[in-house]
């Protein structure tokens, strides 16, 4: 076989993968879910394997108490997030009649030094930005419910996932020699180490990225909480959850926090504590949290993360963002590897002349 022909061939099935997720990309999420799940927990298989256990012992525990602890989170939060949530609802009115105090004198000022054009064409434009973003979240609003997390993939989720996890985490190794011995036999050496820089990257970022999410998520949710923030837990959490976006997670929280805790009260007390919270947070990620469970193992540019999780969406929906960083990871690697072999070509020095 030639390189052409070689070529052809692994651009095909790339090809075909791609229309097939593509195609299937509805029914997706509770295989990917569980995927991620597997990954997440294998070395921990592994290491009940290594001290003694058979693999399907160590899977079955593993995956019991995996999901046993996400139901028993979902127990205690679910209700505390609802009152949150409807405490949030019958407190509104007030909040808006705080920021009008808070905006009376600043509206003063703006009449003082604007001519009623200037104020009239301020009006329009703070309006029209206004229904903007309300046609957004609510757009953002129907397309969750419509879309990945309607009822059937909620079940999926529920009852599907943990299915998927638990073959796939005991089947595991078996997948990967597997793999390994499809391999084409005059590469192999090389693709082993690509896949192992790919291991490296993906174990950075998944494992240890979702890691600080979680501790931050809980730092952010109970620091604001007990702070006295309306709807704490519900903006801390989400807070947490979105930081492997680099920067959302913090700055949107941030912002929702700040801006709550201004209409919630009449002094400047509790919007200090909510940025003393979150200045807490960030000391703790930046010293402790990424440096210790992340490290630089990731090697992925927050701007690529960025790109990747935006594309994966706007292709495959909630499945693209799950698969967008493994994607990137391998892109990435791939392009470093590329990258390297070509400053070490004739292309990039020139050809010596004769």
């Amino acid at each position: 076989m030639t390189s052409a022909q070689r070529y052809r061939f692994w651009l095909i099935g790339l090809a075909v993968t791609l229309a097939l997720l593509y195609v299937l990309r509805g029914m997706l999420l509770p295989f990917v879910a569980g995927m991620a799940v597997a990954y997440f927990l294998d070395p921990l298989a592994d290491r009940l394997e290594r001290s003694g256990l058979s693999r399907m012992l160590a899977t079955s525990v593993i995956t019991g108490a995996f999901f046993l602890a996400v139901v028993l989170a979902l127990i205690v939060l679910v209700p505390i997030v609802e009152d949150q949530v409807l405490a949030f609802a019958h407190k509104v009115p007030s909040y808006l009649d705080t920021l009008n105090q808070r905006l009376q004198p600043l509206l003063a000022e703006a009449k003082r030094h604007l001519s009623p054009r200037d104020l009239e064409k301020l009006r329009s434009s703070a309006s029209e930005y206004i229904g903007t973003v309300a046609s957004w979240a609510l757009g953002a609003v129907r397309g969750v419910l419509s879309g990945s997390l309607a009822v059937f993939n909620v079940l999926s989720l529920m009852f599907i996932t943990p299915v998927v996890t638990f073959y796939l985490l005991r089947d595991w190794d078996k997948m990967v020699a597997r793999v390994d011995a499809w391999l084409p036999r005059d590469h192999a050496d090389t693709i082993r180490v690509q896949m192992r820089e790919i291991n490296r990257t993906l174990s950075g970022f998944i494992r240890g990225q979702a890691t600080v999410c979680l501790v931050l998520g809980a730092i952010y949710g109970l620091g604001l909480s007990l702070v006295g923030l309306d709807l704490g837990l519900v903006i801390g959490m989400g807070a947490g959850l979105l930081s492997f976006i680099p920067y959302l997670g913090t700055i949107s929280g941030f912002v929702t926090g700040m801006g709550l805790a201004l209409a919630q009260g009449s002094d400047w007390r509790l919007p200090a504590l909510v940025a003393g919270v979150f200045l807490v947070g960030q000391v703790l990620e930046g010293n402790f949290l990424t440096p210790k469970l992340v490290g630089d193992k990731v090697g992925l540019h927050p701007v690529w993360i960025m790109f990747a999780l935006l594309a994966g969406g706007t292709l495959f929906g909630f499945v693209g963002i799950l698969l967008a960083v493994p994607v990137a990871a391998v892109i990435g690697v791939l392009v470093r590897f590329a990258l390297s072999h070509y400053l070490q070509s004739p292309i990039y020095h020139g050809t010596p002349p004769k």
